[in-house]
């Protein structure tokens, strides 16, 4: 590996349980900070769904110390970039900052763990964009096709829900509601701090000690979720909307990713749709020419495209296949032919020279996501949200060690008929 991952990453626990990440990187003079938080859609209740997605744009209006208009020229002004994402298991926020501007960064993220403003002016015109967010997800299909998929998935799981919710549910949230929330996860014993780059460890911890040791830490939220059944029949849901395109999805029930099924499924994607990342942030790409269902489909003019994935989740998530079918092509047509390639997978061993290219792909892929100081703070806080900092360092050597009868054994666990969604998009007669 290169010099990026050779200095090892310090672990410091403050007294109030904030969690802090540090890392030395001294390739460049650039800082990246990640504050991470233990909240997404799978902490929501049926009423609130999408509040996690609604309290991050929140966090952008500032606080009373640090007004929006100022925090943007600044960061801005000082070449650094900032933003934020919410999930299914965590809410992030992170600034890349040139080394010496760093404190700026430092500030912010302290004061709007505890001083947030959750103006009513502000909180309208959030809902707003949002809303209208919301609108154009739903015009597109793919994602409709998803929000459907997940809906058939999970029934008692909050993952039941896509992250930025129900649109009854954003049009009633209140102030109350968001406040509360905010108060009740953006505590720093529900967060993380992951910090890479140009510093010197001992000075930082002095500084962020400094910046939150005298926060007060709440309890920690005690989850009560609801985990669903194994599906145990092949159910199917049909989508009909705009367009010229039918897109097919097959999701399958996936292992969390703290469980050694995780890797091995991962290779088996690799081998069956190609690499893909795990890396929400950013990375390279791999081409999946190799895989089976590219060969078997696109070069046999049955789809124009396919891919697949899994998320690193804290609980069971899906294990997704996506194909765009050519034009000419039936739905059962292109189908049938996959799941003749998913029958292979469940009854006929894979040969090593097979499993070392799949996982070679799968290896560079996440180097490309894992190369520079960004994405390497990124990586430090993402791996403790489901597991912690290990996952990742030893993410490589378990790739490596997964097995013929390893691969054989998950295809048959994970990849059963019955054990599937099929999601079906298909262009509305009439409707383009």
């Amino acid at each position: 590996m290169n010099s990026l991952h050779n200095n090892p990453v310090q672990t410091f626990k403050l007294t109030n349980g904030l969690t802090l990440l540090l890392k030395e990187i001294h390739t460049v003079p650039i800082i990246s900070q990640w504050v991470w938080y233990r909240v997404g859609s799978r902490n929501e209740v049926p009423g609130k769904t999408g509040i996690s997605h609604f309290v991050e744009h929140i966090q952008f209006k500032g606080t009373p110390k640090y007004p929006i208009q100022k925090l943007d020229h600044a960061i801005s002004r000082d070449g650094g970039i900032w933003n934020a994402m919410t999930y299914l298991d965590w809410t992030t926020y992170f600034e890349t900052m040139p080394a010496k501007n760093i404190d700026l960064s430092l500030e912010l993220e302290a004061d709007r763990m505890i001083s947030s403003s959750f103006n009513r002016e502000d909180i309208d015109a959030e809902r707003t964009v949002i809303i209208s967010e919301l609108e154009g997800n739903e015009n597109e299909p793919l994602f409709r096709l998803g929000e459907a998929v997940q809906k058939s998935a999970f029934h008692l799981h909050p993952y039941h829900h896509e992250v930025i919710g129900e649109l009854e549910d954003l049009k009633a949230l209140s102030r109350e509601d968001l406040n509360q929330y905010y108060h009740t996860y953006y505590s720093p014993s529900n967060a993380v701090i992951a910090i890479a780059g140009d510093f010197q460890t001992e000075s930082m911890l002095k500084r962020l000690t400094e910046l939150y040791d005298s926060v007060p830490s709440a309890p920690t939220p005690i989850s009560s979720i609801i985990m669903d059944k194994p599906l145990n029949k092949e159910e199917r849901v049909l989508i009909e909307g705009p367009g010229e395109t039918t897109y097919l999805q097959l999701s399958y029930r996936a292992p969390q990713a703290n469980q050694r099924d995780f890797f091995i499924l991962t290779v088996l994607d690799s081998i069956f749709t190609g690499p893909s990342s795990l890396n929400m942030f950013g990375g390279g790409g791999v081409s999946n020419k190799t895989s089976r269902l590219y060969q078997n489909l696109v070069e046999k003019d049955m789809a124009v495209s396919v891919s697949g994935g899994l998320s690193a989740t804290i609980d069971p998530f899906l294990f997704d296949i996506s194909i765009t079918l050519n034009p000419a092509r039936e739905i059962e047509e292109v189908l049938q032919a996959t799941d003749d390639e998913i029958m292979k997978m469940m009854n006929q061993k894979v040969n090593s020279a097979e499993i070392h290219r799949a996982t070679k792909q799968a290896k560079a892929l996440f180097a490309y996501g894992s190369e520079n100081i960004t994405n390497q703070a990124f990586w430090m806080g993402y791996s403790s949200m489901f597991a912690d900092y290990h996952w990742f360092e030893n993410y490589i050597s378990s790739l490596e060690s997964v097995s013929e009868d390893e691969i054989l054994a998950t295809a048959q666990k994970y990849l059963s008929p019955d054990r599937r969604v099929v999601g079906i998009y298909q262009p509305a007669e009439g409707r383009n």
